[in-house]
């Protein structure tokens, strides 16, 4: 999976306070969140709010739940004030659901659209704290942070409701993470299509690029945030009904 740049700097710096969870002690509430569940066994981890947490596996998710015909929509970077919304007008036009992963500072400064999302069927993914697609060059530590600060400040700007799933920036992903994550209920979640649509390379290209490259796979990657997404919200107008021309079913990544 190609990586999408360094940390982008249109997030801002994080504040220690964004990262103000320590390790240690996150670590040691996804043990006892474990060990609390009945007959030693964690419930299911929920797309609603409360529950205890479940562990998934390790490796990194791609198929559908819609089985060999399925696709799955995935939107990254968000929740953008200005473009995530034009996002779940063109989902709800064609009554589709995608995941969407964010990232956690963006879901701190706009709460109302992280529940939006979840509102209308959609379900969330951890895109860590700041996007840094170097993150599997640094300590473990700083790597538990990203993930696990992350998933705090999505679950609270959600009401409640938990990330599933787990998308390194720029497919960045290490076993440390990829472990840690899956303690946490969060599948990790690659792609098999990259529209390329942040590069903003125009609509008639990102729709070539799903054309050509659906093959490869049926999880799409597209982007909500991050600068100008007119050319993503013109794509997935003309994409959606183009897979369901196709006899595609949309569906979330098998967890």
């Amino acid at each position: 999976m190609a990586r999408h740049g360094g940390a982008r700097g249109w997030y801002g710096k994080v504040v220690g306070a964004a990262l103000g969870v320590t390790v240690l002690a996150v670590g040691a509430s996804v043990w006892t969140a474990q060990a609390d569940s009945a007959g030693g066994r964690p419930a299911a981890a929920s797309a609603r709010p409360g529950g205890a947490v479940e562990a998934v596996a390790v490796s990194i998710a791609h198929a559908s739940d819609q089985g060999a015909r399925g696709v799955n929509i995935t939107i990254d970077d968000g929740p953008d004030p200005v473009w995530t919304p034009q996002v779940l007008d063109v989902l709800r036009e064609y009554g589709v659901k995608a995941t969407f992963c964010m990232v956690g500072t963006q879901a701190e400064a706009h709460p109302d659209l992280v529940k939006k999302v979840v509102a209308a069927g959609h379900r969330l993914c951890d895109h860590t704290v700041s996007h840094d697609t170097t993150m599997d060059r640094k300590s473990p530590a700083y790597r538990s942070r990203q993930i696990l600060d992350a998933e705090r400040m999505i679950t609270k700007a959600s009401g409640g409701v938990r990330p599933l799933y787990y998308r390194a920036p720029g497919g960045a992903f290490t076993p440390d993470s990829r472990e840690l994550a899956a303690s946490r209920g969060m599948r990790p979640l690659g792609w098999n299509v990259d529209t390329k649509d942040f590069e903003r390379p125009g609509t008639d290209a990102i729709v070539a690029t799903v054309r050509r490259e659906l093959p490869n796979g049926p999880t799409l990657l597209f982007h909500d945030a991050g600068g100008d997404r007119s050319q993503t919200v013109a794509a997935l107008r003309r994409v959606l009904p183009w897979l369901k021309e196709e006899g595609r079913s949309f569906g979330f990544p098998v967890r």
